[in-house]
């Protein structure tokens, strides 16, 4: 397999694992680098998933006061609750990758819209804690399909030199769905919130009859003529697809002469990449932004500051923070915006624990709640401009179409289960120690940009196939 990889690449491929740096690769020319009309309108409608994704995490948040009073759980109950999306992602990512190989991109969007609709609708109709919590499962198995999927059908359709500026789109409408159930959450009741958020997921199941299926994914399952028809739809009518063409298909021929199962990825050609897509799935978890947003309103309240205003805050902000990602990922490369990203957050994250301790202390109370006010906000645009979006974006470039599938499987697996750790266990944290969980929390963001610096890969501006055929010749 390698000296055929190496002969398809067309030059030796090196990747310096200090440095990150992968420039020594010749990139094939000829390849179309703008959007056409098809491409855009396929992105959008694969990105209205991502827009749901980002109200469901917004909605325990925004949701926790009305349900608490309406329904009378108590604080463990609700962290239930609020864990029980994370529940089932962690269901959802062990069947992600093989259901996105075995139906494909735009098969399995319809599938977990199906899952994401019912959970919104259990939700608003919910008499009791039992039917809010099956609600919420579901939901959490859909985006979980969700949030894998739609990275890698963008990447796989969009030119190499606009991939990274559209796959990062996904943590923009995320960002986007986050701040409409703060907003949203201020003015409605939680019912009304879970209805509303479920009308992406309609409007997503219907434009999927509008968008053509990854080219990639009908190469790999022998579909020639579809694939050669698709690809020309989305580099347009009177494009040159031949060179891109016939590189998609002598890799997908190559890689698919080996098997893709789960313990194929411990294979030593696999485990570069498989140590940089679980490291930074983890220490994106476990940096605790997720539980920042799922738990916004009770840390304010704690810090004593308005829950409303904070909450609005820390989620419109984000939004201009997530649009430098889209517009810088493609001009400075993942790696830069990933260490500003980690270096941002642990600065913020640190402040906002600092304000906490000053609180234990009984320091300078009348300053600690707008201490926790600025570190939440530096918190929020800093998660937004790499570690939010940009792990997704390089999980979905990083491994040969053979083994995408597992590998999507299992670094959703792993992302879910620390989601799940983190978000079940905040509340009890905070109460043993506030300071202290907002410590870790830095401290996990410091760690994060010494691992992107020693073994993150550079991936702008290089194909798909050309980049993939590299990294798994790095050990």
């Amino acid at each position: 397999m390698e000296e055929g990889l190496l002969t398809l690449s067309g030059s030796k491929s090196n990747i310096n694992g200090a440095s990150g740096d992968c420039s020594d690769v010749i990139t094939p020319g000829g390849f179309s680098s703008s959007a056409t009309p098809v491409v855009v309108l396929s992105a959008l409608v694969a990105l209205c998933g991502s827009f749901g994704y980002g109200c469901a995490v917004g909605y325990s948040s925004s949701a926790e006061s009305g349900i608490l009073e309406d329904l009378g759980l108590t604080i463990a109950a609700y962290s239930l609750f609020g864990s029980m999306l994370t529940i089932g992602g962690i269901i959802g990512a062990l069947v992600n990758g093989k259901l996105t190989d075995l139906i494909g991109r735009r098969g399995t969007m319809w599938f977990s819209q199906v899952f994401s609709a019912a959970g919104w609708f259990t939700m608003a109709f919910a008499q009791s804690a039992w039917w809010l919590d099956i609600g919420r499962f579901s939901l959490g198995f859909g985006i979980a399909i969700i949030c894998y999927v739609v990275p890698v059908y963008i990447a796989e359709i969009t030119p190499k030199d606009l991939r990274g500026r559209f796959t990062s789109a996904h943590q923009l409408m995320m960002s986007c769905g986050v701040a409409l159930a703060f907003f949203l959450g201020t003015v409605t009741t939680w019912r009304t919130l879970a209805v509303i958020s479920a009308i992406p997921s309609l409007v997503h199941t219907i434009g999927l009859f509008f968008i053509p299926e990854s080219p990639r994914w009908l190469a790999k399952i022998g579909r020639q003529k579809d694939f050669e028809a698709v690809l020309q739809h989305l580099r347009g009518k009177n494009a040159d697809i031949s060179q891109e063409e016939a590189e998609i298909m002598d890799y997908t021929k190559t890689f698919e002469q080996h098997s893709g199962k789960v313990i194929d990825l411990f294979q030593k050609r696999y485990a570069y990449s498989l140590i940089v897509g679980v490291g930074l799935m983890s220490l994106q978890q476990f940096g605790g932004a997720n539980a920042v947003s799922s738990y916004a309103s009770s840390i304010f309240a704690d810090a004593g500051f308005s829950t409303s205003v904070g909450t609005i805050s820390i989620a419109l902000v984000g939004i201009p923070g997530v649009a430098l990602s889209v517009l810088l990922t493609d001009k400075v490369g993942r790696r830069p915006l990933l260490m500003v990203s980690a270096g941002g957050l642990c600065l913020s994250l640190f402040l906002v624990g600092l304000a906490f301790c000053f609180q234990d202390l009984n320091l300078w109370k009348e300053v600690t709640p707008n201490l926790v006010f600025i570190g939440l906000l530096g918190q929020s645009v800093s998660y937004t401009i790499g570690v939010a979006g940009l792990p997704w974006v390089i999980m979905s470039e990083i491994f040969p179409i053979n083994v995408k599938g597992s590998a999507g499987s299992l670094l959703s697996l792993v992302s879910w289960s620390s989601g799940w750790i983190v978000i079940y266990t905040f509340n009890f944290m905070m109460e043993w120690s506030s300071a202290s969980t907002f410590f870790f929390f830095s401290a996990i963001s410091g760690l994060t940009v010494l691992f992107v610096s020693m073994l993150v890969p550079e991936t702008k501006g290089r194909t798909l196939e050309e980049m993939q055929a590299s990294i798994a010749h790095f050990l």
